[in-house]
């Protein structure tokens, strides 16, 4: 029988393993081993291979990241309504790939590459080729998420993705956090949509400087982050275990945090997840990129052991 998450794809590189499901195209695994280390550590918080990714665990946010208030938006002057899978919320989250069948279209010892079209449907009647390539080397693993418009006309386009980043076996509470962002998302606590933002100076939620995360909840967009001179923001966390970073390019405006408070295990790992957009972007129309018939847009980020 097949594992619940499909066929299972493992590369690896410069002390680096990494597990890609069937579904979703997901980072299921991510460890490292240090030179003369004995044994590999966990830098994601995955899941087993006989299990499916609950809480989003590892999984690619395409055509867009986070939510759609009600399902509903408006774009070139047409409206369009999407399936609600936050029906809770009543928003449709996430995308609509986390679940599908990716296809190999190259693999080596240390890289992969998995594609999926998607095709037009009610609620995003465009057509998109989507690729997604991790690489593992002595820097660590890059993912690069990217789509093809197939479709004539322009389309509404994001992407994210959902790794769980861990350096010890949690609560996280003592773990130091590093997150270059000077600005954090305002979102109403019932539906986590956006309702405003504030500078992080002063707050709970200023980590521009190393700090422990303490008891606060984290659910939250940050942005205008700090980048170095290659145009990267990064993120990192220490613990016990050791340290772990997350990158971003200058494609990603956005980082999503999450201490999983309402998931079933809370606390045991940190969600950072890289967004090309915030939000309810196919609403605001912040940081949307309107895909041009076969134009294509490639984001990169990483995940790297401290």
């Amino acid at each position: 029988m097949l594992a619940a998450s499909g066929d299972q794809y493992v590369i690896s590189g410069g002390g680096y393993t990494a597990t890609v499901t069937q579904s979703g195209g997901t980072l299921r695994a991510l460890t490292y081993a240090a030179p003369a280390a004995n044994g590999a550590r966990p830098l994601i918080d995955g899941f087993p291979e006989d299990a499916v990714a609950s809480g989003g665990h590892g999984q690619l946010l395409m055509p867009w990241p986070n939510r759609i208030r009600d399902g509903k938006y408006a774009f070139a002057g047409d409206s369009y309504q999407l399936g609600l899978t936050e029906p809770g919320r009543h928003n449709a989250s996430h995308g609509l790939v986390r679940w599908t069948s990716w296809s190999p279209l190259a693999q080596t010892a240390d890289s992969l590459t998995l594609g999926y079209r998607l095709m037009a449907q009610s609620g995003y009647p465009w057509m998109l080729d989507l690729a997604v390539t991790y690489a593992v080397d002595d820097g660590g693993l890059t993912v690069t998420q990217s789509a093809t418009n197939r479709a004539a006309t322009p389309a509404p386009y994001a992407s994210g993705a959902h790794p769980y980043l861990r350096v010890g076996a949690g609560p996280l509470d003592g773990w130091t956090l590093e997150l270059p962002a000077q600005t954090r998302l305002l979102s109403d606590p019932d539906r986590k949509l956006p309702a405003g933002r504030e500078p992080v100076t002063g707050t709970a939620y200023d980590h521009r400087r190393p700090g422990p995360i303490g008891v606060t909840r984290w659910d939250h967009g940050f942005t205008d982050l700090i980048r170095d001179p290659d145009g990267r923001a990064t993120v990192r966390l220490d613990g016990p275990e050791g340290a772990v970073a997350l990158w971003v390019d200058e494609t990603h405006h956005w980082l999503m945090v999450y201490t999983g408070d309402d998931l079933g295990v809370p606390r045991s790992a940190l969600a950072v997840e890289p967004m090309t957009a915030p939000p309810d972007a196919f609403n605001s129309g912040e940081d949307l990129i309107a895909l041009q018939p076969g134009e294509s847009f490639a984001a990169s980020w990483g995940i790297t052991a401290g």
